[in-house]
């Protein structure tokens, strides 16, 4: 038999997997989507994957990490798919076996995750039942006997079945995706006014000098980094925060309650703890919000003392859970319970419909993304995702800077050159920033607006770039006189340090 031959049932099979993954998608949109097969495998990989390696793909791969995840459980699923359509030429029951253990495993995986609801199964249920169908109705009646397959030229996989499925398939997971957004319902959300509303953010250094970072990060371009393969979908008629725990009094509220309420604005830089020197993963923008002190103190907390907790144990809608220390919560900074970002509501991918940011702290330990419960308790009692990980349990964010302009590598003509980007120390401010160049004598940059301790500055240097290779380094000092430290630490296990240094050729 020719190799070509020996692969001829492989369409069948993979478009068995596509559609009836597509159709356990959909279901999955209606019903819970953290259920989807890929998905839930997916999620299982990420919380089995050892941190180093967590570290190592958010490097190499940044926010490209989620697809090539998935891609790499597609690719492997839809090559036992093949193999089940091979194998289904010369014996259904065999190939259908393999699509059944395939839909098996992921419905063992989603029913074992920790926030699975009672209808995990039905998704893979239902991929297993679509699967099973389809592989049936492409495969050749010869082998649905059970005596092998028949003359190719009359059991072959008929070219129109072939693309019916296939149609069937991209028609299921682009409906799937339409109801997942249609159920989120961001665009009935109205925000009301803030009670206590930010001075208008000045314009910012990129106005003049091209290449510095935008003073305020529009959302689209806002960082992303965080465990899930999918977006939550939450009802906002059933949604209620939660505080309870070790408290004078438990609270639930609605989101219309949370909007009733006073509500300010704050402009708070973000970072991810997995940025590394002269990273990307920071992002300045203006919250909307209620302050969790106000929250807090509606449960009988207002300072440490009132309860013997230690730690707020805050958990999105999916049971993801993230600590933050109860006394830096009460310490003086202003945290929010935040519903709006940038002048609209969150985006799904920032957490709609609520989420925490915490000034000063990295996002890990601060800023729960799809909020739904705070609990007052102890580390002794309870650890969160990240904790248990061996991450930091507190974790300021640490003095940082970075050249967005040029870049490392790039070539500049001879003459004045711009040298910019943005430098971030929040709770602290940035009193200045300072250039070097091939390790000569550090000069003071020029800063750009003032929007508080917990935004970023920008700042620019007019460079006369002689020609040849140019080390250009940059370094912080914060307004309590604290410089940034050059000794290197890598993102695990409480961020990253050091002086960002890049090379540049001048012609």
């Amino acid at each position: 038999m020719a190799p070509l031959s020996k692969l001829a049932g492989a369409p069948a099979g993979l478009l068995a997997a596509i559609t009836g993954m597509a159709a356990a998608h959909l279901v999955a949109g209606l019903t819970d989507p953290d259920a989807s097969p890929v998905l839930a495998v997916g999620s299982q990989v990420i919380d089995l994957t050892p941190t180093p390696v967590k570290e190592w793909a958010v490097a190499e791969f940044g926010t490209a990490d989620k697809p090539i995840l998935i891609g790499s459980v597609l690719v492997a699923t839809l090559l036992l798919a093949a193999l089940a359509g091979i194998v289904a030429r010369h014996s259904l029951a065999a190939g259908a076996a393999l699509i059944v253990l395939l839909t098996g495993l992921a419905g063992y995986t989603a029913a074992a995750r920790p926030e699975a609801g009672a209808g995990v199964l039905i998704p893979a249920a239902v991929a297993l039942v679509v699967g099973v169908g389809v592989l049936s109705w492409l495969t050749p009646s010869g082998s649905r006997a059970g005596t092998g397959p028949a003359d190719p030229a009359r059991t072959g996989v008929r070219r129109r079945s072939l693309l019916l499925a296939g149609a069937l398939g991209v028609a299921l997971a682009a409906t799937g995706e339409w109801v997942a957004r249609a159920r989120t319902r961001i665009s009935d959300v109205v925000l009301p006014a803030a009670s206590e509303k930010a001075p208008p953010l000045p314009s910012g250094l990129e106005q003049t000098y091209d290449g510095i970072s935008a003073f305020r990060t529009p959302n689209d371009d806002f960082y992303r980094i965080d465990t899930r393969l999918t977006l939550p979908i939450v009802d906002l008629d059933e949604w209620r925060l939660t505080i309870d725990g070790d408290v004078g009094q438990e609270v639930e509220l609605s989101f219309d309650d949370l909007l009733a309420m006073p509500l300010v604005e704050r402009d708070i830089t973000m970072t991810c703890v997995s940025n590394e020197v002269g990273g990307e993963y920071v992002g300045a923008a203006r919250w909307l919000g209620v302050p969790l002190t106000s929250l807090l103190a509606m449960a009988g907390v207002r300072r440490v003392g009132d309860t013997g907790a230690d730690q707020i144990l805050s958990t999105d809608v999916d049971g993801f859970t993230i600590s933050t220390p109860l006394e830096v919560a009460l310490d003086g900074r202003e945290p929010l319970v935040a519903v709006g970002m940038n002048g609209a509501p969150l985006p799904r991918e920032h957490g709609f419909p609520v989420r925490l940011v915490t000034p000063g702290l990295y996002g890990f330990v601060g800023s729960t993304k799809w909020l739904r419960r705070l609990t007052l308790t102890s580390y002794d009692a309870e650890q969160a995702y990240w904790t248990e990980r061996d991450w930091a349990t507190d974790a300021p964010i640490k003095v940082s800077s970075r050249i967005d302009t040029p870049k490392a590598f790039a070539e500049v003509q001879a003459g004045q050159v711009v040298v910019g980007g943005v430098a971030w120390a929040q709770q602290r401010g940035i009193d200045s920033v300072e250039l070097r160049v091939d390790g000569g004598p550090w000069q003071r940059c020029e800063l750009g607006p003032d929007a508080g301790v917990d935004y970023w500055r920008q700042w620019y240097f007019l460079l006369d770039a002689e020609p040849g290779s140019r080390t250009l380094a940059v370094r912080a000092t914060t307004s309590d006189g604290d410089v940034q430290t050059p000794a290197r630490a890598t993102p695990f296990p409480a961020g990253s340090s050091g002086v960002q240094e890049i090379v540049v050729t001048v012609s």
